[in-house]
């Protein structure tokens, strides 16, 4: 039992009190999102309006927030020990393009089409499908170094994984989407796709090695007190941007509480069967657990900046679809933060 709680702790010794408590944090943001976005709906209207290729410039800074302090923990000249993460990645793939999208699928032809029909507008199932669908094709690519950073993840191969996974959504994301809404051709938002890639992966991983290359020239102090500086900003950005999102979308979501409560039941299903198979895939494989962890958590969290903007660009911003997304963000990061919990304090077990 002692040497379990041994094991156990370097996952939660970077985790102070604030982090402890960022469930909590998150849930006071939405409700302060949600009534900011009644209150003020027009300045939140022009903030949202602040945007290229449908991406939220104010919202892509706070993201750059997030990422860039757990970015300069990254040494890039040891990325070739990613190799030795390949089993890893290999399961991450398997959720991410295999089972999350068609899972998803299956469970909103179960909840949407038939559980819960009654109670939604017929007129909008289609598209709360579509939105749902769009959810999850595409796997998150900024958050998840938040996720990963939280759980003890090792940043190399998050930061590979993610990177692999967004050249293979570049190729993959269109026909997929179009398979799975049963199309013949779907419009896809293409320079959302790209700048999406390009602001929220390739500028801050520029911008975090150049700043990391020159405090490692004054020594390694420099830079392990800058991080110390920087980390509560990263958590802070995340807290802001959920206030954002929500101040964006607040009015639908109080005129609408039934139907985002029913979209949050296959969202929620979707998170929890997708992070715990992966979970355990890399348990089976005998995978670290600073792998597993971010395995996990990139396995089961959506890129739901693309999904709004696609849903958007495709059926309306007044659409089922836009609104499935949105429930999306309001669902995932809760629901994420729980599965870090769960990451943590499981260590023991998976380690046994």
């Amino acid at each position: 039992m002692t040497a379990s709680n041994t094991q156990a702790s370097p996952a939660s010794a970077g985790i102070g009190t604030f982090e402890r408590n960022l469930t909590w944090w998150v849930l006071g943001c939405i409700v302060v999102g949600v009534l900011l976005g009644k209150l003020f709906p027009d300045a939140f209207q022009w903030i949202g309006g602040i945007k290229v290729a449908e991406v939220n410039l104010p919202v892509a800074v706070l993201i750059w927030l997030m990422i860039i302090p757990m970015l300069l923990k990254i040494d890039f000249s040891a990325m070739r020990e990613v190799l030795d993460h390949s089993r890893g990645i290999g399961v991450t793939l398997l959720i991410n393009w295999v089972v999350k999208p068609f899972s998803m699928a299956l469970l909103a032809w179960l909840f949407i089409r038939h559980l819960f029909a009654n109670w939604l507008p017929a007129e909008q199932i289609d598209s709360y499908i579509a939105g749902l669908i769009l959810l999850a094709a595409a796997p998150c690519t900024a958050m998840v170094f938040v996720w990963s950073g939280l759980c003890g993840g090792e940043p190399k191969f998050t930061l590979s994984q993610v990177a692999i996974n967004d050249v293979i959504m570049l190729f993959a994301f269109a026909p997929l989407v179009a398979l799975l809404l049963g199309l013949s051709s779907i419009t896809v938002p293409w320079a959302t796709l790209f700048l999406s890639v390009m602001l929220f992966i390739v500028v801050p991983v520029i911008i975090s090695q150049l700043l990391r290359k020159q405090l490692l020239r004054r020594g390694q102090g420099a830079l392990n007190r800058l991080l110390n500086t920087v980390q509560p900003l990263s958590l802070s950005a995340l807290l802001l941007t959920l206030v954002l999102l929500f101040a964006f979308q607040g009015e639908q979501i109080l005129e609408q509480p039934v139907i985002i409560g029913l979209l949050a039941v296959p969202i929620t299903i979707q998170v929890y069967f997708n992070a715990m198979l992966a979970y355990w895939l890399n348990k089976k494989l005998k995978v670290a657990h600073c792998v597993a962890g971010p395995s996990a958590l990139i396995g089961a969290s959506n890129f739901f900046e693309l999904a709004v903007a696609t849903a958007i660009a495709l059926f309306g911003f007044h659409s089922g679809a836009a609104l499935a997304t949105v429930v999306g963000v309001l669902i995932e990061v809760p629901v994420m933060l729980s599965v870090v919990s769960i990451v943590n304090r499981s260590r023991s077990w998976y380690e046994a």
